[in-house]
């Protein structure tokens, strides 16, 4: 099969990036794409070449991707997003129990979830149940103080919102913090976990059911059944083990700073560009 090889780093200065081309073997020609990535036109793949270039690349902080000739956003009509360190930089759980005291052991189970050690929806009723107590207004504090968007993130938004695109972020995390966000990056679709809050504090539970992978997976299906597309023109992007059901049902799949299980399946794997650089690979 023959595809295109796009070769991008915020770091990677030209000389890397052609010599990381020459390995790909002959090629039909090099276009750059602006001053940190390049794409090298008709390779042919295979795996071992694949499994070269990937390691060559990652020691060079470069992200190496194949791709279809001529797949370019207009090829898409939705994009998922996971949040919590996907679309923003922070797992939203681990800064809330940091106001408890509590954040080493949450993120211990956070970071055993993400890698797929840990059944999520288990894992999350521990962490929430640490939470209990809480003031909520500890919330808004992440909300205001702590939250940030991943590098390349409100780049990437406005690029696929003026291709058309539609968005929904699906998050294991809280409506506290979709609900932000959805206006504030003119997101069409948000899902989560709603936290209980009586007397103003946490109850250390979730109301109704858990956005677990299985209803990651769902939702995305849902939402395309609504936009009337297949499930094949969404492109969906995770970081964690509990995304990767709705990353197996899209068409283009989109590890980005993501667990190893996660970068081992995904089509694309960012490790070092910003979110942004899905603009490249679809160029």
């Amino acid at each position: 099969m023959t595809t295109n090889l796009v070769l991008q780093g915020p770091q990677a200065d030209h000389a890397t990036l052609e010599r990381l081309a020459r390995l790909a073997g002959p090629a039909q020609g090099l276009t750059a794409l602006g001053g940190h990535a390049l794409r090298v036109d008709g390779v042919t793949f295979d795996p071992v070449l694949k499994a070269e270039l990937d390691a060559a690349a990652f020691a060079a902080g470069v992200d190496a991707t194949f791709i279809a000739a001529g797949r370019t956003l207009a090829d898409f009509r939705l994009v998922a997003m996971d949040m919590d360190s996907t679309l923003i930089t922070i797992e939203c759980i681990d800064e809330i129990a940091d106001m408890q005291g509590l954040k080493p052991q949450v993120a211990a189970i956070t970071e055993a979830a993400m890698r797929g050690e840990l059944d999520f929806s288990e894992s999350l009723t521990r962490r929430v149940a640490l939470l209990e107590g809480l003031d909520a207004s500890a919330l808004q504090r992440v909300y205001d103080e702590r939250l940030r968007i991943s590098m390349g993130g409100e780049a990437m938004l406005r690029a696929v919102q003026a291709a058309g695109l539609k968005t929904l972020l699906v998050s294991g995390g809280f409506t506290f913090f979709t609900d932000r966000l959805k206006p504030r990056l003119g997101l069409d679709h948000t899902h989560a976990n709603t936290l209980e809050v009586v007397d103003g504090k946490l109850t250390g539970r979730v109301l109704g059911g858990i956005v677990d992978a299985e209803e990651k997976k769902r939702t995305v299906e849902r939402v395309c059944a609504e936009l009337g597309i297949a499930p094949a023109q969404a492109i969906v992007m995770g970081d964690g083990a509990n995304d990767l059901k709705m990353m197996s049902v899209s068409g283009l799949s989109v590890a980005f700073r993501a667990k190893p299980v996660v970068r081992e399946q995904a089509d694309v794997a960012l490790n070092f560009s910003g979110l942004d650089g899905l603009l490249n690979i679809l160029s």
